[in-house]
């Protein structure tokens, strides 16, 4: 009996020890949070927007963000609570919580957040519906969102969207000669590194998400072999490189490019992917094979 006390007890203490790690992991994020909504609640959405991603500020303007902060009743904020705190390596982390209006209304919140140049920044501000909403068919393709957005349910039970969504991260496809000019880039700037035997160059031309998730020393490891291997492809900028595949963009606004380019006595293959950051396709993923 005792030693069962002592284990319990021992559970208990290790519960109480993840739950004062996991708050002072996650302190920073509330605090960039409710420095945000205390600007909100100043009416200075000039210092509201400093709080936000890069990408946030690419896909939403002041005027926008003024108006989903009326709309949804957040500018009547008086407090936060959050309830469920996340935070993951690559430098995101996650806020669920609710917001409590001067009117004694609660409004269910969601914050998706990235570390920028140290500092926690909002990526992603969501709430759901209120109300009553139409469903949508099954398997309609979901989208990344950058910004503002609604909360996006399972397929089988979703929402039609509030009247103000964030700007799609996903754009147009790209033309043809568009997508050669992608896979011709990336294979160059991958080349260039390759040669200098370090990863910096290219890590410098790949998306912002990527770079979270990648230092240079990640993707020296990752890519090591073949820069052991000393492979020199500049000879590809001279070479066309041929799509085997009809490009497309997947229910995740990823782009997906495969192809190869012509070269003997062996063949090199490619797959890359990319998102749109800013309106300008940037390198989510890279891979080749020599055949």
């Amino acid at each position: 009996m005792k030693k069962t006390l002592i284990i319990v007890a021992g559970i208990a203490v290790f519960i109480i020890l993840v739950v004062i790690l996991v708050f002072y992991l996650t302190g920073d994020m509330v605090d960039t949070a409710n420095s945000f909504f205390k600007a909100v609640k100043q009416n200075d959405i000039t210092k509201a927007r400093t709080y936000l991603a890069e990408e946030f500020k690419a896909a939403t303007d002041e005027k926008a963000l003024q108006d989903f902060l009326s709309k949804s009743a957040l500018l009547n904020f008086k407090e936060t609570s959050w309830g469920e705190r996340q935070v993951s390596t690559g430098g995101r982390g996650e806020l669920n919580g609710s917001i409590k209006t001067e009117s004694g209304g609660t409004i269910p919140i969601k914050m998706i957040l990235v570390k920028e140049r140290g500092e926690w920044r909002i990526y992603s501000l969501q709430k759901p519906e209120a109300g009553l909403t139409t469903k949508e068919e099954p398997g309609t393709p979901q989208k990344p969102q950058v910004g503002l957005a609604t909360k996006q349910e399972p397929p089988s039970a979703q929402k039609t969207p509030l009247v103000l969504t964030a700007k799609d991260a996903s754009k147009a496809m790209p033309s043809k000669p568009e997508q050669i000019a992608l896979a011709k880039r990336s294979m160059h700037d991958f080349g260039v590194s390759l040669k200098a035997k370090s990863m910096e160059h290219f890590r410098n031309s790949i998306s912002n998400l990527w770079q979270r998730q990648f230092t240079t020393e990640k993707l020296n490891e990752a890519y090591g072999k073949v820069m052991d291997a000393e492979l020199e492809l500049s000879v590809l900028d001279t070479l066309e490189p041929v799509l085997d595949e009809e490009a497309k963009i997947d229910h995740e606004g990823v782009l997906i490019l495969k192809g190869h380019y012509a070269t003997q006595p062996s063949q090199v293959y490619f797959q890359q992917k990319f998102i749109n950051e800013g309106g300008a396709w940037k390198l989510l993923g890279f891979h080749f094979r020599l055949e």
